[in-house]
C-alpha cells in the first residue's frame, strides 16, 4: 500500500490537516491517496471521525476495498446506501465507527431527519472526503451539504471537519473564456473551502510514466448516400408530427437535440395524454423497431419508454416495409468504421479490452444485439455486455446494482472483454484497463470526454471518436479539447494566485453563495405561502377530473408526497404487481401502481411505510387548479402552498376516530 511520489506530492497539505482538492487523472490513485490521508487522520486526530461521500450507490463498496486496505484492525468502517437491506439508524452508526462510507443522498436525509437514531451533525465529523468533488455546483447534493458545513464555518463552529475533494476533471463550467473558467474554479474552491488545488509538479514525470494518455484517433466517415430505411423512417416521423401540430421537430430528428426536445414534451404536464404519447413514441419507436429487425441502420436514436399510441399504430402498419428496408439497406457507415475498430484491436494476442461509450439505454442495447449479430466480430472472439445505469420499470432497459457488479466483475477477470456503456461507466467505478475506448457519436462536455478516455490505459491504448464528417458530435469533441486545455490553465492561474488574493476570493465567493442561497430559500417559502392549500385543487393530468385538495397532502420523510384523506381512493386504481425499485429503504417498500380511475394517467404508486399504505403522488401527474388559474409545477417543492409532514400517529388516531364514528 506503498505511495507513488506524485501521491505524496498531493497529500502532503491535507496530512497537516488543509482542505484540499485532489486533482489526478482517471487511474492516477485519488482513492488510495485519499484512504491514507483518512488513516493518518484517524491515527492523529482527536476523537477523529470520516466520512467518505460518493455520488453512485456501486462505489460505496468499491471504494470500501481500498479504505479497508489500509485502514489497520484497530479502526471500525461501514458503508451505508439505499440498495443495502434494513440496518440501525445513520447518526447511530456514525457514531459507533470510525469510518463511513456513504451516498451524498443519505448523509443529507440524516442531517435533516428529527430522529434521534438517524439525525447526525456535520460537526461530528473531523474528516470529510468528497469524491469526483466537481459535482459540488448549484444545487447538488453535494453542494447543499458544503452549504452547512459553511454556514457552520461563518457562525464560527469550535470544530469544522477537514474537506478533501477528489476529482479529475475540475471543469469550466460551461465557459468559453479563460475569466470564465478561472471564475469557475474559484467558485469549486469556495463551495469547498478549498485551501489549495493540488496536482503534481515535481512528480509530473512519474505520473506521466505511471498513466500515459492513450492515443487519441478520430474515425470519421462520410455520410451515405442513401438511406431507404432512414429516409422512410424520417417521412413517417413527419407525418406524425404534422398530425401533432409541432413539425418544426422533425427537422431535428434523429439527433440529441430532438431526443432532449422529445424528453421535454413529455414532461409537459399540460399537454393532453395522447399527445404526450405521441411525442413520447416519436423517440423511441425508431430504436424499437432496431430490436426487432436487428439493424441499426438508421441515425435515430431515441429516448426510452412506451411504444404508445402513435409507436403501436406505425409499427403495425409498416413493420414488414420497415423490416425489408432495414434486410437491404447499406450499412450504416459509423457502424462499419466501428467494426473496422474493433476487428484491428481484437485481432491481436494480447487479450485486448475496451468500452463502447454511447448515449441512451436504448443505443447501447441496440449496439449489443448488432454487436452479436456481427460474424466477423465473433471470430475474434469478442464477448460483449452492455453496462447501464440502474433504472424502474417505468423504463424500457435498465439494470440492477447486482447486474452492475455482476457485469464489472466478469469484466474484470475476463470472461467479458468489450462493454457497451452510458455514462454509468465514465466516472469512478474501477474497472479493468482497457486497450481501446470508443466514443460513437456522442455529444457530451468536456468532462464526460476526460472521463472516457481515462477508461483507456492500459499500454498503448487507443482512444477513438467514431463521428460523421461535419457534424454537430464532432464539432463538439473539437470543442471538448480545446474547453481541457482551457480548464487547465484556468486551474493553473488559480494555483499562481497570491495566497491572500485567493483567500479574499474565496471567503467573498461563499458570502455570496450562502446570501444567494438565504434569498432563495426566501422566495421559495414565499412561494409556498401563495395559497391556502384548500384552495388547491388537485386534477388529473390528463382527464382534468378533480380528485383532491392540497390540504390532503402530507410529506413522508420530507420526499415521498402522500393523500391521506381516505376518500381519495376512490379516484385511482391499484395494479397487482408491487413496483420494482432497485433500494431496499428502512421504514417501508413500494407496493402497486396508482391510476386514474377515469384515464388510466399513472399517478405514483402505493408506499406501504410501517404499517400504514399509503398513495405516493409524483407531480407529473397532477395539475393545480388555483385561485389565479391552472399551473403545472416541475417539483413538489415549487407548489404554491405548504404541505405539512406525515404525522403517523396524529393519521392513525383519525382513522380509529373515524372507524369508530362508522
Amino acid at each position: 500500500m506503498e505511495l507513488r511520489p506524485y501521491q505524496w506530492e498531493v497529500i502532503l497539505p491535507a496530512l497537516e490537516g488543509k482542505n484540499i482538492i485532489i486533482w489526478l487523472p482517471t487511474g492516477g490513485g485519488k482513492t488510495r491517496a485519499a484512504a491514507f490521508v483518512a488513516r493518518r487522520h484517524l491515527e492523529t486526530v482527536d476523537k477523529g471521525k470520516v466520512v467518505v461521500l460518493v455520488n453512485r450507490v456501486h462505489l460505496v463498496s468499491q471504494h470500501a476495498e481500498e479504505f479497508r486496505r489500509m485502514l489497520d484492525k484497530q479502526w471500525t468502517m461501514t458503508t451505508l446506501s439505499g440498495d443495502m437491506g434494513p440496518r440501525a439508524g445513520f447518526g447511530l452508526m456514525a457514531r459507533s465507527h470510525d469510518l463511513l462510507i456513504c451516498t451524498a443522498e443519505l448523509l443529507q436525509l440524516a442531517l435533516v431527519s428529527p430522529e434521534d437514531e438517524e439525525h447526525v451533525e456535520l460537526t461530528e465529523f473531523s474528516l470529510i472526503v468528497v469524491d469526483e468533488c466537481h459535482h459540488t455546483h448549484k444545487d447538488t447534493v453535494y453542494n447543499v451539504i458544503l452549504s452547512r458545513y459553511l454556514e457552520h464555518k461563518l457562525q464560527k463552529a469550535k470544530r469544522l471537519p477537514q474537506v478533501l475533494g477528489l476529482t479529475a476533471s475540475p471543469g469550466t463550467g460551461g465557459a468559453t473564456k479563460l475569466q470564465g473558467a478561472i471564475d469557475h474554479i474559484l467558485q469549486l474552491c469556495a463551495n469547498l473551502d478549498t485551501w489549495r488545488i493540488m496536482s503534481p509538479e515535481n512528480c509530473r514525470p512519474q505520473l506521466l510514466e505511471h498513466n500515459p494518455k492513450p492515443c487519441k484517433q478520430y474515425n470519421l466517415c462520410q455520410r451515405r448516400k442513401e438511406d431507404p430505411f432512414g429516409d422512410f423512417l424520417k417521412e413517417l416521423m413527419k407525418q406524425i408530427h404534422q398530425q401533432l401540430e409541432m413539425p418544426e421537430l422533425s427537422q431535428q430528428f434523429g439527433t440529441q437535440t430532438y431526443e432532449q426536445q422529445v424528453v421535454e414534451l413529455s414532461k409537459a404536464g399540460s399537454a393532453p395524454r395522447k399527445l404526450r404519447c405521441c411525442v413520447l413514441s416519436a423517440g423511441c419507436w425508431s430504436c424499437s423497431m432496431v430490436q426487432q429487425t436487428g439493424h441499426l441502420n438508421s441515425e435515430a436514436v431515441g429516448t426510452p419508454g412506451s411504444l404508445g399510441f402513435a409507436g403501436q399504430f406505425i409499427l403495425s402498419s409498416h413493420k414488414n416495409e420497415l423490416a425489408q428496408l432495414a434486410a437491404r439497406g447499406p450499412e450504416n457507415p459509423k457502424l462499419e468504421m466501428l467494426e473496422e475498430i474493433l476487428l484491428k484491436q481484437f485481432g491481436s494476442p494480447n487479450h485486448p479490452r475496451g468500452i463502447i461509450f454511447t448515449r441512451t439505454r436504448q443505443s447501447a442495447c441496440s449496439l449489443l444485439l448488432w454487436l452479436w449479430q456481427q460474424p466477423g466480430l465473433q471470430n475474434v472472439n469478442i464477448k460483449a455486455q452492455m453496462l447501464i445505469g440502474a433504472g424502474n420499470t417505468s423504463q424500457s432497459t435498465h439494470m440492477t446494482q447486482k447486474d452492475q457488479r455482476e457485469v464489472i466483475q466478469e469484466f474484470r477477470d475476463g470472461t467479458l472483454n468489450l462493454l457497451v456503456a452510458t455514462s454509468v461507466a465514465e466516472e469512478g467505478l474501477d474497472i479493468a484497463q482497457c486497450n481501446v475506448v470508443v466514443r460513437y457519436g456522442l455529444l457530451t462536455n468536456e468532462i464526460s470526454m476526460v472521463q472516457a478516455r481515462g477508461r483507456a490505459r492500459a499500454g498503448q491504448s487507443v482512444y477513438s471518436f467514431v463521428a460523421t464528417e461535419g457534424s454537430r458530435e464532432l464539432q463538439r469533441e473539437l470543442t471538448n479539447e480545446a474547453l481541457e486545455v482551457l480548464m487547465e490553465q484556468a486551474v493553473a492561474e488559480v494555483q499562481k494566485m497570491d495566497p491572500q488574493e485567493f483567500k479574499a476570493k474565496i471567503q467573498d465567493l461563499q458570502q455570496a453563495a450562502l446570501v444567494k442561497r438565504a434569498v432563495r430559500a426566501a422566495q421559495r417559502e414565499s412561494q409556498q405561502r401563495q395559497f391556502p392549500a384548500e384552495r388547491v385543487q388537485l386534477l388529473c393530468i390528463n382527464c382534468m377530473v378533480a380528485v383532491g385538495y392540497g390540504s390532503d397532502l402530507r410529506k413522508v420523510e420530507g420526499t415521498h408526497h402522500v393523500n391521506v384523506n381516505p376518500n381519495f381512493s376512490v379516484y385511482y386504481t391499484v395494479s397487482q404487481k408491487p413496483v420494482v425499485i432497485n433500494k431496499v429503504f428502512k421504514d417501508w417498500r413500494p407496493g402497486g401502481t396508482i391510476s386514474c380511475n377515469n384515464c388510466g394517467e399513472v399517478w405514483g404508486l402505493q408506499m406501504i411505510y410501517k404499517s400504514v399504505t399509503l398513495p405516493v403522488l409524483k407531480i407529473r401527474g397532477i395539475l393545480l387548479e388555483t385561485p389565479h388559474g391552472r399551473i403545472q409545477a416541475k417539483k413538489w417543492s415549487r407548489v404554491p402552498f405548504s404541505i405539512p409532514d406525515f404525522d403517523i400517529l396524529q393519521y392513525c388516531a383519525q382513522n380509529l376516530s373515524d372507524l369508530s364514528l362508522d
